[in-house]
């Protein structure tokens, strides 16, 4: 299918729990080869009340890959280079807090990174150093889109805590118990395995970017009850629709036109040129990293 004229700036990366999006019209599937390789799965095309968002399932579409083997350079640079300026990430977490109950849903504005080093976490590298802000490594203004959007929705069971801190770990294992209960220690809200490098790399290519977490389990830290995948999905299964509906509130509002900066990221514009720029020399510049940035920033070395 080939893609029409239409601008699509809107991004959807579904986890575990939202490997597609229902009743939207289908436009196109696009496979674009980056620098970085290929995606983890075809970025589907679909319109909805005259506005096209990009989805893309983050573990394949078989669910194939484990967090650790996620292509994150590769999805972030396909979306960014097929015009998505705005990414509502959508995963499935462990509570490490009484009140946030299974089925919860969770707009995190912090995060703690308890990945390994294994997976690559930035463009910048091998001939050209970028250091860029990550203080608040989600967005403020698309957390306050879905936020309303969960207020609005709060009467058909859908219970929605608007901050938290993520505690991202490398898995695939879940948790041990003695790392649970540090974890609650340190005021971590919920866990998962997909937000990093997924969000700072995002930050890196000038993608505006929240996460909605919903709550699959109490992790390991509240009984004697191991996680396992069985309950997760079980979880899962039972809010879809909470999930659905939720997901398509926030796309119905950013497509509408108050929204249009949000959804463009204007707020980040320029933000990776300063890291970038002013940071290794023309003269030590590696020909093949100034390529790979001008795939994410076309002309990006010209002004």
């Amino acid at each position: 299918m080939g893609l029409s004229s239409e601008p699509v700036t809107i991004g959807v990366i579904g986890g575990t729990g939202l490997a597609h999006l229902h009743g939207y019209e289908p436009v196109a599937a696009l496979n674009p080869d980056t620098p970085w390789g290929r995606p983890s799965s075809p970025i589907h095309i679909l319109r909805h009340n005259g506005t096209h968002i990009a989805f893309l399932a983050r573990h394949g579409l078989h669910h194939q890959f484990a967090p650790h083997e996620v292509p994150n350079r590769a999805n972030i640079a396909a979306l960014r280079h097929i015009g998505v300026r705005s990414i509502i990430a959508f995963s499935a977490v462990g509570s490490l807090q009484e009140e946030i109950k299974p089925m919860d849903f969770v707009v995190p504005d912090q995060v703690i990174d308890r990945t390994k080093g294994i997976r690559p976490f930035t463009f910048f590298e091998g001939g050209v150093v970028g250091h860029v802000g990550f203080a608040d490594p989600f967005d403020a203004r698309l957390a306050q889109v879905i936020k309303k959007c969960a207020e609005q929705l709060e009467g058909d069971g859908v219970v929605l805590h608007d901050k938290g801190t993520l505690i991202c770990m490398e898995g695939p294992q879940f948790s041990t118990r003695a790392e649970s209960h540090m974890y609650r220690s340190w005021g971590g809200s919920v866990i998962n395995m997909s937000a990093l490098p997924e969000a700072k790399l995002a930050r890196e290519a000038e993608l505006a970017y929240q996460v909605i977490a919903m709550a699959t389990d109490y992790d390991c830290w509240r009984s004697t009850e191991d996680v396992n995948v069985e309950m997760v999905i079980g979880y899962m299964k039972a809010n879809s629709q909470n999930a659905k509906r939720l997901v398509a509130g926030v796309l119905d509002q950013l497509s509408k036109i108050d929204h249009s900066d949000l959804v463009l990221a204007k707020h980040l514009e320029g933000s990776s040129q300063g890291a970038v720029k002013f940071m290794t020399k023309p003269e030590g510049r590696d020909p093949e990293a100034v390529k790979r940035v001008d795939f994410l920033f076309p002309g990006f070395w010209e002004s």
